[in-house]
């Protein structure tokens, strides 16, 4: 059955591969149950030089760390009674914009990072302001940030990392990410992303993003893993209760971290309403229906060699997900 459903899924990436438009892809597919199958296609690698994509293939899977990771430890530790979600962050950060104590950013909770509800922008280029990490994070906790309406933002998961690294006394990078993940896996076995014109090398091994390599570690990127690793942390959400916080919508498109069914998002019109997912820049995803009982996740390196190709990776994200719940 899953690899029937699987073999169906996956004629689009082999086509997006055929026409150049990615370089790889896996595809692989997981139920509550236990059940799973998994298919390799292309490169993980074009340049410098060749390397094929194996099932073993570490991918930098992005913004699937704000889920993976960040909301997870979050929300864990909120269940613990280190804080409520609806504390302003200012308990694990006191000195968020210190200089100002009447500062919206002071008032800003962990549940409405988590929802991106904030009136933080979606993006910044901290990278440029500087080269030293601990400077850089001063410079998030003490930049006076231009007020929005609410939109995704990396911002909010770069401040969720800043109050972990605060609870936990170390940097993202020095916590255990969990069996099967790692914050720096072995460039050999990993898929290239950018020829980065910033670094001035083709990435691999290393994240992509440039704000969490120049924070070295943080709440919105720096995650690495296996499709394995990914399904089964797929699995293991399905023995979450059903009153779970991932699963409780905060508003029409968002959960507690993740992503909910609407219109034209990224995870198909066939999926039930009962799901959750997210992606990643690089060319990540992960997504979960509760009712079908299924979770799957598309890794590819649709970034590499150079993001500014049109990969066609939104469409390419839908159409598996109708065939995968055709």
């Amino acid at each position: 059955m899953v690899e029937t459903k699987l073999a169906r899924a996956m004629a689009p990436v082999r086509a997006a591969i055929a026409e150049g438009r990615i370089p790889g892809g896996i595809l692989g597919l997981v139920t509550a149950e236990g059940a799973r199958a998994v298919a390799v296609e292309g490169m993980a690698q074009m340049r410098p030089e060749r390397r094929p994509l194996t099932r073993e293939t570490w991918f930098d899977l992005a913004s699937l760390t704000k889920v993976i990771f960040t909301t997870t430890r979050i929300l864990d530790l909120a269940a613990r009674g280190a804080f409520s979600l609806d504390d302003p962050l200012t308990v694990l950060i006191p000195d968020l914009r210190q200089y100002d104590m009447n500062a919206w950013e002071r008032k800003v909770t962990f549940r409405q990072c988590l929802g991106h509800q904030t009136a933080f922008p979606g993006v910044e280029p901290i990278y440029t302001y500087g080269d030293n990490p601990d400077t850089l994070r001063a410079f998030v906790l003490q930049r006076e940030w231009r007020q929005g309406p609410p939109v995704y933002s990396d911002i909010n998961f770069i401040l969720l990392g800043i109050a972990l690294e605060r609870f936990h006394g170390c940097r993202l990078r020095d916590l255990d990410p969990g069996l099967g993940f790692s914050f720096a896996p072995d460039p050999d076995v990993t898929a290239a992303t950018e020829d980065c014109t910033w670094r001035g090398r083709v990435i691999c091994g290393e994240v992509h993003d440039e704000n969490c390599f120049a924070l070295q570690g943080s709440g919105h990127a720096g995650l690495f893993g296996t499709i394995d690793a990914v399904l089964d942390y797929a699995q293991g959400l399905f023995d979450l209760p059903a009153d779970h916080l991932i699963r409780t919508r905060l508003s029409p498109d968002r959960t507690h971290g993740w992503q909910a069914p609407h219109p034209g998002w990224n995870g198909g019109s066939r999926i039930s309403d009962n799901a959750i997912g997210h992606t990643g820049f690089t060319g990540t995803g992960l997504w979960v229906d509760y009712d079908r009982g299924h979770a799957w996740s598309l890794l590819t390196n649709r970034v590499h060699p150079s993001r500014h190709t049109d990969s066609g990776i939104a469409a390419l994200r839908i159409e598996v997900g109708d065939l995968i719940n055709e």
